[in-house]
């Protein structure tokens, strides 16, 4: 029997790979997500994405209060799915979220028993992270899956660090 799979790609936005809030290896894992969004749409896997949405308020949140960088505000250009990526995600459901893990994600995994999800995307310590525990809160016997060609993060000594936090609640580092 096959398992049901999905692939979550996370916040690959035009302000994180070359907008407000972009660094220089965000473009670098595009063609990884593109190889990966093949081999699901060939093995009729399923696909989803998040989007990070914020309001002109931005600066007046808590995220805001600490990350004083406005990005991917609501109805701009930088908060759209970057390139050939955002043309994709069209076909797909994508979960729009105002903080780091995704309302949204979790009720849809609630609703789907998958056995093995994938994630990759943008920025591993932040909202890869966050989403990945949102995975295992909703689905606690899949199989939870890091990519970590397809995920990359500004600091990458704190990447690393990430990588051992999701081992620690049984996530594989691929």
């Amino acid at each position: 029997m096959k398992k049901k799979r999905l692939l979550i790609i996370v916040d690959f936005q035009n302000d994180f790979v070359d907008g407000s809030y972009s660094f220089l290896e965000a473009i670098n894992i595009k063609p990884h997500l593109l190889k990966l969004i093949d081999e699901f749409e060939h093995s009729q896997d399923d696909i989803v994405f998040t989007r990070d949405i914020h309001q002109s308020d931005y600066l007046l949140t808590e995220e805001g209060k600490h990350k004083p960088f406005p990005h991917c505000l609501e109805g701009t250009f930088g908060a759209e799915i970057y390139g050939k990526v955002g043309e994709i995600s069209k076909k797909y459901p994508v979960f729009d979220k105002d903080t780091y893990g995704s309302r949204k994600l979790y009720e849809y995994l609630l609703k789907h028993n998958y056995d093995e999800v994938t994630l990759v995307g943008l920025i591993t310590s932040i909202c890869v992270l966050a989403n990945a525990v949102v995975v295992k809160t909703a689905l606690p016997n899949a199989h939870v899956i890091v990519d970590s060609l397809g995920v990359t993060d500004p600091d990458k000594e704190i990447e690393m660090k990430t990588f051992d936090v999701l081992r620690g609640i049984d996530v594989e580092i691929k």
